[in-house]
């Protein structure tokens, strides 16, 4: 398994993955989870199934038949994926917090800073 990038919408992906490891979501309901467009989705979620971290299944034919509607690919994190997808949503939230410069900082206000 390599190491993915691991761009805001990636993590949004793999949060919204890890909010239930055990249920299986569909693109269409992950793009909602997520708050991102399907163009997004699927090649993150292409990328995360070819490291391993998620596998995905097609729906059964008789199932989305009867209810008059695509069919749809089912993704879920695997074991190994989702302690990954873990320790990289871990990792990406340490590197983001770095100290504030100097002109960032507020000051009480008499202090002569910025209030």
């Amino acid at each position: 398994m390599g190491m993915l990038r691991m761009t805001l919408q990636t993590q949004l992906v793999l949060r919204a993955l890890l909010e239930d490891p055990a249920k299986q979501r569909y693109g269409l309901e992950l793009c909602e989870l997520a708050g991102l467009p399907s163009g997004t989705i699927y090649p993150i979620l292409a990328r995360l199934e070819q490291a391993g971290w998620v596998d995905s299944t097609w729906e059964d034919p008789a199932v989305h038949e009867a209810a008059g509607r695509p069919r749809r690919r089912f993704y879920q994190v695997t074991q190994d994926g989702a302690e990954q997808a873990r320790a990289a949503l871990a990792r990406a939230y340490r590197s983001r917090k770095q100290p504030l410069p100097g002109w960032a900082t507020v000051h009480p206000a008499g202090s002569g800073g910025v209030s």
